[in-house]
């Protein structure tokens, strides 16, 4: 009796996942690939590349200016007084940490601008997989860089083509 019970309610499930699946069509895209081929995002990559370079540039020339003055506190240090190298080096010691600061700051900069600059891609994106999901009449669209199995219909070449992407 429990076994019949058991069988019961097993072919009930499934018959309601088949009626589930009859009336949802269900499509997957890889956004992150999307994404990486909109000549937007590649427009965002040269402006953030270019700006890390520039916060490198930046602090390799006041690192260098640091150890210029450090070595110059050096070799001048035998003829100074104790209290004057005490003052160089803290202010050899302020230098580093305003470097230290300068270099966090950079890091924030470029995660800032990354921020600001992807939102609107993102967005795009959204919009392109939205507007070709229903011309097609998809239901559902998945993710298909955290799906295992994706045998359904992939949107990636529609959407490119709605984007106007080669």
């Amino acid at each position: 009796m429990k076994n019949l019970k058991t069988l019961l309610l097993v072919a009930v499930i499934s018959l309601g996942f088949n009626t589930v699946k009859a009336q949802s069509k269900v499509a997957h895209i890889n956004i992150q690939e999307l994404i990486s081929l909109m000549p937007e995002a590649k427009a965002m990559n040269a402006t953030l590349e270019k700006l890390d370079k520039t916060n490198k540039d930046d602090l390799k020339a006041a690192v260098t200016a640091l150890q210029a003055k450090y070595n110059k506190y050096q070799t001048e240090a035998p003829n100074q007084t104790e209290e004057e190298n005490q003052r160089r080096e803290l202010e050899v010691q302020q230098s580093q940490k305003k470097i230290e600061l300068s270099q966090q700051a950079g890091q924030q900069d470029l995660s800032k601008k990354n921020q600001e600059l992807i939102q609107p891609i993102i967005e795009k994106a959204d919009a392109a997989v939205k507007a070709v999901a229903k011309s097609q009449g998809f239901d559902y669209v998945l993710d298909s860089s955290v799906l295992l199995v994706a045998n359904g219909t992939n949107l990636l070449a529609a959407v490119k083509a709605h984007l106007g992407i080669q």
